[in-house]
Formats: structure tokens, C-alpha cells, sequence
């Protein structure tokens, strides 16, 4: 531990007046991705300050307030994000608190903790939300959410951090690793099952970066679809409606960001509408890793094995374009079984996990 007699907390300044080489929003950057490669012990989950600006630009739909404690030769060495639903669930600020490894237990975690939830009361936000994560799977006696399976670590640092200060747990989420190549012939034999069982009514169709303009008011109906259609445990989250200009407002932060993404979805072909979906982020930082993130069937379509099929003919995909890539991480409810199935069908693994809290101002 080194130990800082002077510190003091501070907001970044606005996005427009940094640049992508600027001392602060680097070091910034250094303390966001010391703790993620604490935890986990790679630098997967890592940003680049490209991706930092980028998605600090960006704030039609979120407000995004960063408070840094900073010591006096301006080093970084925590720091406490909020972002701030403006659209829907404008009842709720969501957090994320961390502090550099070598300048622990002197306070400044506690200290960002409450700048951040006064932020948010002052605000006028009523929940704060916040994530932990950890990088295996609990042993022994767990913490177990307010509703739900799964559980975290009592004895981990970060869940003590929450726990003292009067969060609640309320949902816990598998983290899950698949390393890269698959067998070919089994991988087209879970697409061809999907296939079999999803019948006629169903074709797949694919796109990489910007959403073709054909589906965009389609993909905002999943997307809108994904606050609500999916497992939420005991949290206080309503419906985030989403619309084309959204979906072209993530597609510009995805773009200035780095990340290419690699969508696949399932079209009901007697409507014409997208029944499922899946997405790969691609980041700009490694040729060697990508993160699966949302994966949707909306409820009037399940039960025909769409889930696999997306999935599966997206790996595929990822095989064919993104040779270099050897894992996938992805993370899940505990509650979300037909998902893991899926996931643990195809290969995937326990790898570590997260717990979401909440707690009332």
C-alpha cells in the first residue's frame, strides 16, 4: 500500500474539453483498468482512452458524471462513475466505484462512495444501483440475493464494502468463458437442431457494425424488448424504451468507441419481424477475445430453439471472420436457466461472477 497524505475529489471536465491524450482522462483511464486486472486477471475487460472519451460524448440518453480523487502531483487513485437515466427509469443512478490496489483502506473508497450517492439524492434520483465482481465462483456459504439463486462472496472485500453501507444484493450473475476453436461439426449440429425445430417460419439474418436501415425500428422493439423481457430479479428497473434515433445513437458511440459489432438475428418471416437476436462486441484493443453480450427471444417466439440458433450461427460466423479470436466471455442471470443451457451446451464455462445491488436514498 502507498500511502497519500493529500488527496482531494474532483470531476473530470467535460468530455468537450479532453482529448484523447489528455494527463488526467489517461490517468483516469489507469485507475479504471488496475482493478479490472486485479479481478480478473487479464486485460479482456480493459478500456482505452479512445473508448473512455467516446463513450463520455455521448450523453443523449445518459448523463455521465465522473468524480475523481486525485493526489496533488494529479494522480488518479479511485474514482466513482454516475450515470444518470434521462429517458426512462429517471428514478435511478447507477454506480461504479473503484480505487487503484496499492492505495486502499485510506479512505478514498468510502469517501468516492458518498460524493456518488449524494450526487445522485441531489439529483434527485430515489434508487442507486451498483455491480461487484469476482473473479471465481463462491465456495462454502454464499450471500444469496433478496430473490433468486446464486450468491457472491460474503468474505470479499467488495461485498463487505457493500454490505456495510447498506446495499442490498438482488441479483446474481454468472460470468462465462468459451475458449476458442469449437469442433466445426458440432457447432453446424446445434444449428442444424435450431434449425429443425425453429421450422420455415424463421430465417436468420446478419449484419456487422451500423443496423441496416430495414431493421432499425425492428431492432429497437428488441432492444426495448431486452428491459423487459429479460430476468431482473428483485430490481426497481421499468421499462427503457428505445427507437431508431436511439439505435443510431449507440450505433455513432459504438463506431467513435472501436467496436465492431457482429449481430445475428431470427426474423419471423409471416410478419417480418425480428424474433431474436445476439450480438459480439469486437473491441479494438485485442484480436484475441470478444464479449457476447445481449441475446434475446422475445417471449411470443421461444420454445423453438431460437436462442441456439442465433448463438450457434454466430459463432460460426466469428470462426469465419475473427480466425485470431480464442475466447468469448459472457455473463447471465443465475435465474436465466434456458440461457445458461444454451451457454453450457455450446461449451461455455463458469468463469467468475457479479452481484447487483440496490439501495433506496
Amino acid at each position: 500500500m502507498d500511502l497519500v497524505t493529500s488527496w482531494s475529489l474532483r470531476p473530470l471536465p467535460s468530455p468537450a474539453s479532453l482529448h484523447v491524450g489528455d494527463a488526467l482522462l489517461l490517468s483516469y483511464v489507469e485507475a479504471t483498468n488496475e482493478p479490472i486486472v486485479e479481478t480478473w486477471g487479464t486485460t479482456d475487460f480493459c478500456c482505452t482512452p479512445r473508448q473512455v472519451l467516446a463513450g463520455l460524448r455521448h450523453q443523449e440518453y445518459v448523463r455521465k458524471d465522473r468524480i475523481l480523487a486525485v493526489s496533488t502531483d494529479d494522480v488518479v487513485l479511485g474514482y466513482a462513475d454516475v450515470n444518470l437515466p434521462l429517458q426512462d427509469n429517471t428514478h435511478l443512478a447507477e454506480l461504479e466505484i473503484a480505487v487503484r490496489p496499492a492505495y486502499r483502506r485510506q479512505g478514498i473508497g468510502s469517501a468516492l462512495h458518498d460524493a456518488a450517492v449524494d450526487l445522485a439524492r441531489s439529483a434527485g434520483r430515489t434508487t442507486v444501483m451498483t455491480d461487484t465482481n469476482y473473479r471465481a465462483e463462491p465456495t462454502g456459504e454464499v450471500l444469496a440475493p433478496d430473490s433468486g439463486p446464486g450468491g457472491v462472496d460474503p468474505d470479499d472485500p467488495s461485498t463487505r464494502f457493500a454490505v456495510a453501507r447498506g446495499w442490498n444484493l438482488e441479483q446474481a450473475y454468472r460470468h462465462s468463458r468459451l475458449d476458442l476453436p469449437l469442433d466445426p461439426d458440432a457447432l453446424a449440429a446445434h444449428r442444424a437442431d435450431a434449425e429443425a425445430h425453429a421450422g420455415p417460419d424463421y430465417r436468420l439474418v446478419q449484419w456487422t457494425g451500423p443496423c441496416p436501415e430495414r431493421w432499425v425500428e425492428q431492432f429497437a422493439v428488441l432492444s426495448t424488448r431486452m428491459s423487459t423481457d429479460a430476468p431482473m430479479g428483485g430490481l426497481d428497473l421499468e421499462e427503457d424504451v428505445w427507437d431508431a434515433d436511439r439505435v443510431r445513437a449507440a450505433d455513432a458511440a459504438h463506431v467513435e468507441r472501436g467496436w465492431t459489432l457482429l449481430v445475428m438475428a431470427a426474423e419471423h418471416v409471416p410478419t417480418g419481424t425480428l424474433a431474436a437476436y445476439t450480438f459480439f462486441v469486437v473491441p479494438e484493443h485485442t484480436d484475441e477475445w470478444v464479449s457476447q453480450e445481449d441475446t434475446l427471444v422475445i417471449k411470443e417466439h421461444r420454445g423453438r430453439r431460437l436462442g441456439m440458433l442465433v448463438k450457434a450461427a454466430n459463432l460460426q460466423r466469428l470462426a469465419a471472420e475473427h480466425p485470431t479470436v480464442e475466447r468469448v466471455s459472457t455473463w447471465n442471470a443465475e435465474e436465466n436457466d434456458f440461457m445458461l443451457a444454451i451457454n453450457v451446451a455450446l461449451g461455455f464455462r463458469p468463469a467468475g461472477g457479479d452481484g447487483t445491488w440496490q439501495r433506496r436514498l
